[in-house]
């Protein structure tokens, strides 16, 4: 006979027992995991609807910190961003494919350096993910078409 543990049992994350529709606003937040990828500028072929991405930053992205200057108003001055919700996600194809709100949505599970998992806001950046120093400022780019790139998967 064993005996019993005191231990409790760990916690299930609530990204692997919750929905997207049923996250706080917080726990919502908190699924970014500041790759910016998402907040460069993409360009679409109009024939074939395959998108290019750049490393051409937004003009709102702090390319230090990989997050928007101004994130409560930022459509204010970028009408074109679009607000993530959990009612948009699994129709923005565009999105990163190692984004986390499109990760969950497809079913799958955060990958091991997402902030949520390692503990640490770094990871993302050890790992190639993030833009950090590998993006220029809008102002200064010219031509989209010069500046496309492709992310690691």
């Amino acid at each position: 006979m064993s005996p019993m543990s005191s231990e409790p049992a760990p916690e299930v994350p609530f990204w692997q027992r919750k929905r997207l529709d049923e996250m706080t606003r917080d726990e919502w937040e908190s699924l970014c995991d500041g790759c910016a990828r998402c907040c460069l500028e993409k360009l679409e072929d109009a024939d074939t609807g395959a998108v290019s991405y750049t490393n051409v930053a937004c003009r709102l992205l702090d390319l230090d910190r990989c997050r928007c200057k101004d994130y409560a108003r930022r459509q204010r001055y970028v009408p074109d961003c679009v607000p993530l919700s959990p009612g948009n996600i699994a129709e923005l194809e565009w999105m990163p494919s190692t984004c986390a709100y499109r990760l969950l949505t497809e079913g799958r599970d955060l990958p091991w350096w997402h902030p949520l998992v390692s503990g640490e806001t770094e990871t993302v950046v050890q790992a190639g993910i993030s833009i950090r120093g590998r993006a220029i400022p809008e102002k200064v780019a010219g031509v989209l078409e010069d500046h496309v790139v492709t992310w690691p998967a």
